[in-house]
């Protein structure tokens, strides 16, 4: 098969487009053809070395963790998938090796899929499970609900658009920080949108329905956004970061790291179907230009997600 491998670690650059044996289904795996990988902040994270603290890496390496595919090949324990469906996965092993999702094809267990949103493609699919599962726990983690008044950092982004909309779904008023470009954007979406930068608590108390914030979301990891949930939330459990645990506890909130969980990824899916998340895609590139998406991403400006084009 064909996929996007890296040698050594550094800038987007180093990955070039190699040729690797093709996965072989273990007992309880399956292989999956890709479609579509979608693109993550995490990626070129890991092709720069940044999380050889976090997992065991080995070269040569293969990133991506999102896959929207059809699945050809079943290992014999597994019952709940069979050749033709069509899936996506968050596909995150316990290391970081020839595994990722920037390849022709992929293996993954069980635990890492559920079934593709029948009304959109297999493009925009891909975008939807490491974001969508990073705002839906990092969401429950901070138990938010229909009497809450939640602070999501970071807004349009690709996590950020996901928890506005499954906030506003779940019957929370939602103020979202971002860029006034994507003021708009977040109306759309069905938040209170408001510019990030000095002065933003006072900003947001003047945007909340009389002056208060419940629960705070931070897909940033600034030092201004993890004040600013200090300085409104009388309980500051409910104030949750996915970007600097240290510092996130240290202030008496929660670290929220995603996993992978089908049960949660097929709820997301059906939210989807439902029509209450919509799905994001700024722009697509062909697998060989892998490289130019991860440098659009470390950029740090995209709307919503960015996904690899593969079959």
């Amino acid at each position: 098969m064909h996929a996007m491998a890296l040698t050594e670690y550094g800038e987007p650059a180093v990955l070039s487009l190699t040729e690797l044996d093709d996965p072989t289904p273990a007992p309880d795996t399956v292989i999956i053809k890709t479609t579509a990988a979608g693109v993550n902040p995490v990626d070129w994270k890991i092709v720069a070395g940044f999380l050889q603290g976090a997992f065991p890496h080995y070269l040569p390496l293969v990133p991506g963790w999102d896959v929207s595919g059809e699945i050809i090949a079943v290992g014999p324990a597994v019952q709940e998938w069979a050749e033709g469906d069509e899936v996506i996965g968050y596909v995150r092993h316990d290391h970081v090796a020839d595994n990722g999702s920037y390849a022709e094809l992929v293996a993954a267990h069980p635990r890492h899929l559920a079934r593709k949103p029948e009304s959109v493609d297999a493009v925009t699919a891909s975008a939807l499970p490491l974001a969508g599962l990073t705002a839906l726990q990092s969401l429950r983690l901070a138990g938010v609900g229909p009497d809450d008044v939640v602070l999501v950092h970071a807004a349009a982004g690709g996590v950020g658009s996901f928890a506005v909309q499954i906030a506003v779904h779940r019957g929370a008023t939602v103020i979202g920080t971002a860029s006034e470009s994507n003021h708009a954007y977040l109306r759309d979406l069905g938040a209170i949108p408001v510019t990030y930068g000095d002065g933003l608590a006072d900003r947001v108390r003047s945007a909340a329905p009389e002056g208060r914030i419940t629960a705070s979301v931070d897909y940033v990891g600034t030092t201004e956004a993890i004040q600013t949930a200090r300085e409104l939330i009388t309980d500051p459990s409910r104030s949750v970061s996915n970007v600097d645990g240290q510092a996130i506890t240290e202030a008496g909130g929660r670290y929220s790291f995603v996993r992978p969980q089908a049960d949660d990824l097929l709820a997301l899916s059906r939210l989807v179907d439902e029509g209450a998340v919509r799905i994001e895609v700024q722009d697509t590139y062909p697998l060989a230009e892998a490289a130019a998406a991860l440098e659009a991403s470390k950029g740090g400006h995209v709307r919503g997600k960015l996904a690899l084009t593969v079959s």
